[in-house]
């Protein structure tokens, strides 16, 4: 038996190549000479890169860039040849954060654009950008600013690029600007499709985790509608553009970048389509499945991609209840791996053991399947 498993990962517990790896344990401890190929997947959010990077052998590197506060940092990237992917949660993303320091409007981006100029220097022609799980709000105005861009308040002193700058901004100087080549294609991998602003943009959807207090949602959200009206009002209609804080604007406004599917570039990328020809079972995953799934997270995106007559098993940390009923968008059964009822914490740090002990259970029943149907044939 030849079984696919590509979950993605699992929300403040398990990155998504542990949890495949969790996975694999489980169904060879039930099925003797299983085949398990790992294709961890990513949808866009935080952890993406890190999924595809397991599956395409890519080589890490590391550049200095400006950080969150304005310091010199190293910054992880992946290349292959001429392709390269990072993702802006290892310079800004929340978890890179203190508590104390969570402002998503002084929090500094440019270190974002300089990494894209640095690419292109060493010749990579196709870039990919995971931009999920950031800890800034700014509107994408560090990637400008990492491009060149000069941002000066009524004073005529230069501001620092940051959300907070936006108040501010009198007067833009594009005499550094470093033009992006044609021939290089930038791709944001988007996970949600979130305009930049408005009641379901980027500041009113995620600002509060980010610690925006509410009662500035309107102001910033005017500010970054603000200055987009004067330097690039069609990306104001854009689906998508609110993604990483407004790091997705900033790129495809100033850097020319497009704003793609997550997962279904990911399958791409690691090949789906070619691995799970021969598959007799598709495994998928994620922290929790609920209806917001369904509007093209991992889960639902590999079950979509999986020919018709292989089955597709979900196993998750968790169900909603507001999922509909079984089976759906390819997906034939669900499984939580809550083994009971304790502190979420718990279940956080035991989630390797719950995957690996769900997915033996699985494993017995279809060993079991095949045992009856190797009895029926041997009676006929």
């Amino acid at each position: 038996m030849k079984i696919i498993i590509a979950p993605d990962s699992f929300k403040e517990s398990l990155p998504a190549k542990q949890v495949a790896e969790a996975i694999k344990r489980g169904f060879e401890r039930a099925i003797p000479n299983v085949e398990c190929l790992l294709l961890p997947v990513g949808d866009g959010g935080e952890g993406t890169v890190d999924a595809i990077k397991s599956s395409l052998g890519l080589e890490e590197k590391t550049v200095q860039v400006t950080g969150p506060f304005g310091d010199e940092v190293q910054m992880p990237y992946f290349q292959k040849g001429k392709l390269a992917l990072f993702e802006v949660a290892d310079l800004v993303g929340l978890a890179k954060i203190p508590i104390e320091k969570r402002n998503p409007i002084a929090i500094q981006t440019e270190g974002i654009a300089q990494l894209i100029l640095h690419l292109i220097d060493q010749g990579i022609k196709d870039i990919y950008v995971g931009v999920g799980g950031t800890a800034s709000n700014d509107g994408g105005l560090g990637i400008a600013s990492g491009l060149g861009y000069q941002f000066y308040d009524k004073n005529g002193m230069e501001l620092k690029a940051c959300g907070q700058s936006l108040f501010e901004i009198r007067k833009i100087s594009k005499e550094r600007v470093l033009q992006i080549p044609s021939d290089v294609n930038i791709k944001i991998l988007a996970d949600v499709t979130n305009p930049l602003c408005g009641p379901h943009g980027a500041t009113f959807t995620f600002g509060k985790q980010k610690g925006l207090d509410p009662s500035k949602f309107q102001e910033v959200d005017v500010a970054i509608k603000n200055f987009y009206g004067k330097v690039a009002p069609e990306i104001l209609q854009l689906d998508g553009a609110g993604a990483g804080g407004g790091i997705a604007a900033g790129l495809c406004a100033f850097a020319g970048a497009e704003i793609v599917s997550g997962i279904q570039t990911c399958l791409n990328l690691i090949n789906f389509d070619q691995k799970v020809t021969n598959a007799d079972l598709v495994i998928v995953g994620e922290g929790r499945l609920d209806s917001q799934s369904l509007a093209g997270k991992a889960p639902i995106g590999v079950a979509k991609r999986t020919p018709r007559g292989v089955p597709v098993l979900a196993i998750c940390g968790s169900l909603a209840d507001d999922l509909p009923p079984l089976p759906f968008e390819n997906i034939v059964a669900a499984f939580s791996i809550l083994e009971k009822s304790e502190p979420l914490e718990e279940s956080l740090k035991k989630a390797a053991v719950y995957l690996e002990n769900t997915a033996a259970n699985i494993g017995q029943v279809l060993a079991l399947k095949k045992i009856n149907q190797t009895i029926f044939s041997r009676e006929k």
